[in-house]
């Protein structure tokens, strides 16, 4: 019988531009009544203004959101968000699943490719995580309206 050492909880991360995407959505679901600034919400998180344009242009380009050019320009949801699936956002904004190297034929190199069944369970693990994600809306994200600022490390929200 094989024994293993039980390792610590790792954080699992998405990439920054799915954050700054799952952000962008929530922040515009909780202003509902007028567009939104890039700058408004750049200043709000406390990010990068130039991060955001590119978060945007993705997400029109997605018709996550959609925009208003000139001097009363800015973004708005191109959707009601019932219709915004967390699960469609994150597999829009990821470039990728590559879990492991065999996962990218252009780049696999692994030696025991072809007698490794890995692959396969990180694909369902993979499968599972999205289907999870599937089951929620950008409506469920933001049940209980806007916070006057919320603190992701200690769970709360500050005033």
């Amino acid at each position: 019988m094989i024994s293993f050492t039980p390792v610590p909880e790792q954080d699992m991360h998405l990439t920054q531009h799915t954050d700054y995407s799952l952000r962008v959505l929530i922040h515009l679901a909780l202003h509902p009544d007028h567009l939104v600034t890039i700058s408004e919400m750049a200043e709000f998180y406390g990010i990068s203004r130039n991060h955001l344009v590119k978060v945007v242009h993705h997400l029109a380009k997605n018709d996550f959101v959609a925009t208003v050019q000139g001097k009363n320009g800015g973004v708005r949801l191109a959707r009601e968000p019932e219709r915004v699936s967390i699960g469609a956002v994150v597999r829009c904004s990821e470039p990728n699943f590559h879990l492991v190297e065999c996962f990218d034929p252009q780049k696999n190199r692994c030696a025991v490719t072809e007698v490794c069944t890995l692959g396969g369970i990180l694909a369902r693990a993979k499968a599972g995580f999205l289907a999870e994600l599937d089951r929620y809306s950008l409506a469920d994200a933001v049940r209980g309206g806007l916070p006057q600022r919320v603190n992701f490390r200690s769970g709360g929200l500050s005033g």
